[in-house]
């Protein structure tokens, strides 16, 4: 048996767990992203806009293909009927990270310091491009957990393949975490925090990651109706967060066509994952 058949059948048997261990693994890739700290002064600005826009691209895609899909295909009735748990999900999980977005203090990374979004604070800098990056990752641990979740309330064939779809999502999250854990650490060496530092708070930003996971999947197992809904709560807040946070930190500076296409590519790779794995 392969490790990623015995990844399914561990996935299978103890689901919740599955998710808080698939969230570590995308945790890990950011801590591992932001130590390339310690190996790097500094980094070039294209390849960070390039970096973003992989983010962006396999989130977008990660939405549809692991979230929106199943969201629907799990929804009962036909036609408009069918798809209105996913417009209702969809639309409270950007709603939620719209409150949040406005409450939250956090600041872009390429953004100056006066355009620090959420309520007035004196926090420092290094704080605020940290929670900016933290409200990229709630949603992606949250999408990691409720598929997970989803598999708990499952069985046979659908089972596994909710079980190899959140497997994929979570790989895909991860892939992304690296150079996102980077695009957070190099930006505060360059404002001369130390590298010890500067790598804290670039993993410190996916610690929420499996917080998320296991709130998504608990709720998801205990509560089986609200599946449709969550898969779509997920997908509308991490679509949200492309929008109003990835998108914008690659549009700030001249490499906003290497940006477009590491968004290409992201979505390819997402979309690759989630099809070729199911």
């Amino acid at each position: 048996m392969s490790i990623f058949d015995q990844l399914v059948a561990f996935g299978k048997e103890h689901p919740i767990l599955m998710a808080f261990y698939a969230s570590l693994f995308t945790w890990g890739l950011t801590a591992s992203g932001a130590a390339l700290v310690f190996f790097f002064k500094k980094m070039n600005r294209a390849v960070l806009d390039g970096m973003l826009g992989f983010t962006g691209g396999v989130m977008v895609a990660a939405s549809f293909w692991s979230l929106l899909s199943p969201a629907i295909d799990k929804s009962p009735g036909e036609g408009f009927v069918k798809v209105v748990p996913s417009a209702i999900g969809f639309a409270m999980g950007a709603l939620v990270l719209f409150v949040m977005d406005k409450w939250l203090p956090h600041l872009h990374i390429n953004f100056k310091d006066n355009e620090a979004e959420g309520v007035a604070t004196n926090w420092h800098k290094t704080m605020l491009l940290v929670l900016a990056i933290t409200l990229h990752n709630i949603p992606e641990g949250l999408a990691v957990g409720v598929l997970f979740g989803a598999a708990s309330t499952m069985i046979d064939i659908e089972q596994t393949q909710m079980v190899i779809a959140a497997i994929s999502l979570a790989i895909g999250i991860g892939i992304q975490n690296f150079p996102e854990g980077f695009a957070v650490a190099m930006p505060l060496r360059r404002q001369g925090v130390s590298r010890l530092k500067s790598f804290w708070y670039g993993q410190l930003s996916a610690i929420v990651e499996p917080v998320a996971a296991v709130v998504g999947a608990l709720a998801v197992s205990f509560f089986t109706p609200i599946l449709p809904y969550a898969l779509a709560f997920a997908a509308g807040a991490m679509i949200f967060v492309v929008v109003e946070e990835v998108i914008p930190e690659t549009q700030r500076d001249r490499y906003t066509d290497i940006a477009t296409l590491g968004f290409i590519g992201g979505f390819i790779v997402m979309m690759s994952l989630d099809v070729g794995l199911g």
